[in-house]
């Protein structure tokens, strides 16, 4: 395996990290419960592969994935590190910081995590949150107290305001979106890490978009891989700017793969990203001459969020990733990234097609879109 500094942080992090966040369920007396023999078969064999850094967070696998990890890290927890996560939409009063941080302590059953991120947030809701729980105080002082060793933060917003948070300086690592479809964070991850901050990247295979490619991406553009899943991860290992790409690993071969893919120390030359790059160029504009996500649609009376279903339309039709596509339409209104309804609640109003530039047939392409992707 190989290791990065990590920021200024005076750690050295595996490049390959390991997001707890699918391990494989299965289900008892009508719940889904983690499978725990395999999941702790899958830790100790990546701990044993050289990776030394784990993410988990509150809500994981059904609010069970901090307890797994806790149970799997026994014997070894000095020898690793733990990530989990600060939950802000819980967070309605002062001490609310303070009683969950506990509360997950006792789940992982330590005295202490590692990386303690602000979950998911945005330049603005740092602040929003802040001003009924007090988090940004009670975090520092959990890092006093010995509870937290650093403060980081998970990122869901503009790039631009990534830049702003990182200029607060009170971050020492920040984890962000980033692969070879989605490469709107690039900048600000250049930024972060020019700044000193530890740099950890999720969704290293775009949930799936990019090793679920229908051919293989690498035999396309004449890279020498043994899968697609491999030629995402080395794309991401490719940008020196980032120390940690992290997988949500669901069973031993996944585990086996990517920590084979996390110890080659030969990335991308810069023939094969320059083909990754031109490849995705060509795809984008594929996919804006059916919507360019300008916005101008919205918002919608009957809150039909327009731009996320013709993004999952994008995917289904332009890159054929049909099962990413659907479990995004399906996501639609369930949770509080991913706000509105899908395309079935729209009445046909039409106001969304008086201020396209595009000209789409907005109303006739939602409902294409539903029968696609429902």
């Amino acid at each position: 395996m190989k290791y990065c500094k990590f920021g200024n942080t005076g750690i050295n992090i595996s490049r390959l990290g390991f997001g707890c966040m699918r391990f494989p369920m299965i289900k008892v007396n009508g719940k889904d419960i983690i499978d725990e023999d395999k999941a702790i078969n899958m830790i100790n064999r990546a701990y044993e592969l050289g990776v030394n850094y784990f993410d988990t967070a509150y809500f994981y696998c059904n609010n069970l994935s901090e307890n797994m990890v806790g149970k799997a890290l026994k014997g070894i927890r000095d020898k690793v590190y733990v990530s989990s996560k600060s939950p802000g939409h819980l967070l309605k009063k002062e001490g609310d910081y303070r009683r969950i941080l506990e509360e997950q302590l006792v789940r992982l059953d330590m005295d202490h995590i590692d990386f303690y991120h602000f979950h998911g947030i945005g330049y603005e809701s740092l602040f929003n949150t802040d001003k009924k729980s007090k988090w940004i105080s009670e975090a520092q002082k959990a890092k006093e107290e010995g509870l937290i060793k650093h403060i980081s933060f998970s990122f869901h917003d503009k790039p631009e305001n990534m830049k702003k948070l990182i200029d607060l300086e009170m971050f020492e690592s920040v984890l962000c979106q980033y692969n070879a479809i989605d490469r709107s964070c690039e900048e600000s991850i250049r930024y972060a890490k020019e700044k000193g901050l530890g740099v950890v990247v999720m969704g290293p295979v775009g949930g799936g978009r990019v090793s679920g490619l229908p051919k293989e991406l690498a035999d396309r553009l004449g890279i020498k891989v043994n899968s697609n899943a491999e030629l995402a991860l080395r794309f991401v290992f490719s940008n020196r700017n980032i120390d940690c790409a992290l997988s949500g690993m669901s069973n031993i071969d996944m585990v086996e793969e990517n920590a084979s893919t996390g110890s080659n120390n030969e990335p991308l030359s810069k023939d094969e990203i320059k083909a990754i790059n031109e490849m995705m160029v060509e795809n984008e504009k594929l996919s804006k001459l059916y919507c360019t996500a300008c916005k101008y649609c919205m918002p919608c009376p009957r809150d039909v969020n327009i731009p996320r279903i013709f993004e999952m339309m994008n995917y289904y039709r332009v890159y054929g990733i049909k099962e990413y596509a659907q479990n995004g339409y399906a996501e639609i209104g369930t949770n509080e990234w991913v706000k509105g309804n899908r395309a079935d609640a729209c009445n046909q109003c039409g106001i969304c097609e008086t201020k396209c530039p595009q000209k789409i047939e907005i109303r006739k392409q939602l409902k294409e879109c539903h029968e696609a992707l429902k």
